[in-house]
């Protein structure tokens, strides 16, 4: 498909998608947080969100593009991802969370549920908050003994999860390729979830506005970063077997985000890898199923009070339970 009608394709979508949607309004830290409630209490799954008998893949890599609107996947062009397409199950009218913000969008993807639960409505780094007191992906993949990553371009990030959560964190505040680079010289040996975190397109959005000739630049380099990062899970032979999520905190419009306008709310979500079934998904996809997908994937229990549920559609099954979205 030639890069013109592809844009097209891609207006077209967005456009009927839209229409459709109704969108609601380098350290660890050190403060002590109080504990995150008993994993035995609270990983009992509903019987509709039991995990899979046996897992669909063996590692989950999810990386987020901060900003990141749909319609920029033509304009910067990111060719990369414009040829992942034509192998991921993807919705390009995903919606985010309100308000439309990094640190409560970032845990709710993580976390599988609404702000009004999980309680980080903060968007700056404040240690003296503590962490999300609740139970996220990472909680439950380390108690499942899995190893847990997360490198980051934003410090406020690690407010998501406790440290003892996580088994390798690394906050880089530099560009998307510097990060990618900085994770291939010290890549984990065999992970199990893995979240990256690009911060440029955001900081350039900011700066310049959303869709500028200059965030359109670095967007074009988060796509090289992709590819250099598939590159690498390629010559460790770990690309088999590695569930990848691609996806985005946010939209944004003019220089800034926040808000419950389409271009705020709408971001793009990105399947491909184990188990996954390349379409385009017609079942409505919010940032809560980010964590579910994963824990389903990896045939996790999912806790009860999770917001988010697996896009079963993404391989290629009946879909059980539609994704509920945040009020």
């Amino acid at each position: 498909m030639s890069r013109n009608l592809f844009a097209i394709f891609i207006c077209l979508t967005l456009i009927a998608c839209q229409a459709a949607a109704q969108v609601t309004p380098t350290p660890i830290m050190t403060p002590t947080p109080e504990p995150t409630s008993s994993l035995a209490a609270t990983l009992t799954p509903e019987p509709t969100l039991s995990p899979t008998p046996t897992p669909l893949t063996h590692r989950v890599l999810i990386l987020s593009i901060d900003g990141f609107r749909p319609d920029a996947i033509p304009l910067a062009p990111m060719p990369t991802l414009m040829e992942l397409l034509n192998q991921s199950a993807y919705s390009l009218s995903a919606q985010t969370i309100y308000p439309s913000a990094t640190l409560p969008a970032h845990t709710s993807m993580l976390s599988g549920q609404c702000p009004d639960k999980h309680g980080v409505l903060w968007n700056d780094y404040l240690p003296e908050n503590g962490y999300a007191q609740v139970t996220d992906l990472f909680d439950v993949a380390h108690a499942a003994g899995l190893q847990t990553v997360m490198y980051v371009g934003k410090e406020k990030l690690q407010q998501i999860t406790e440290p003892q959560s996580l088994d390798i964190f690394q906050y880089i505040n530099d560009r998307d390729l510097v990060i990618t680079d900085t994770l291939i010289q010290n890549f984990p040996a065999d992970f199990g979830v893995m979240f990256i975190h690009f911060p440029t397109a955001d900081w350039m959005g900011h700066e310049y506005g959303w869709l500028s000739p200059e965030q359109l630049s670095v967007l074009f380099r988060a796509d090289q970063a992709i590819a250099n990062l598939l590159a690498e899970l390629d010559k460790r032979g770990l690309r088999e077997g590695t569930l990848i999520i691609i996806t985005a905190d946010h939209g944004g419009h003019e220089t800034t985000h926040g808000s419950s306008m389409t271009e705020d709310m709408t971001i793009p979500w990105i399947a491909l890898g184990s188990g996954i079934i390349p379409a385009q998904l017609t079942s409505p996809v919010t940032t809560t199923d980010t964590a579910a997908t994963a824990a389903y994937a990896l045939g996790l229990p999912i806790p009860a009070e999770w917001d988010g549920v697996p896009i079963y559609e993404a391989f290629g099954l009946p879909v059980e339970i539609q994704s509920r979205g945040c009020p």
